[in-house]
């Protein structure tokens, strides 16, 4: 990943109802959701999630594909994956790392 994708990806993270929308869309896995789902679950309005739907497809950390009359909104994970690798990148100054004896809950090994 380059620096001015990292930038785009962090700048649409960087507001409280995309990261929430973000955050929905990882949980719910390579199935996706629904935008009137996702709208029922973080209780925001439907043109408010499109907008910050939209700001998240443009930074290219969701995606969209129309599914009969609905569309189906995923996480990217091969970007949020890049994302990940660019920050970490020169962790620990190429030394062990600490960081990776940490699972996804937050308890070491």
């Amino acid at each position: 990943m380059k620096e001015d994708q990292a930038i785009t990806s962090l700048g649409a993270l960087a507001h409280p109802q995309r990261l929430r929308v973000f955050r929905a869309l990882v949980v719910a896995g390579p199935e996706g959701l629904t935008p009137s789902v996702l709208a029922g679950q973080l209780e925001v309005a439907r043109n408010a999630l499109s907008f910050h739907l939209k700001e998240l497809a443009h930074a290219g950390l969701v995606s969209v594909e129309p599914s009969g009359r609905n569309l189906i909104y995923r996480a990217e994970y091969g970007h949020m994956n890049g994302l990940i690798g660019y920050l970490t990148e020169h962790c620990c100054q190429g030394g062990a790392c600490e960081v990776s004896s940490f699972r996804c809950d937050g308890s070491t090994p």
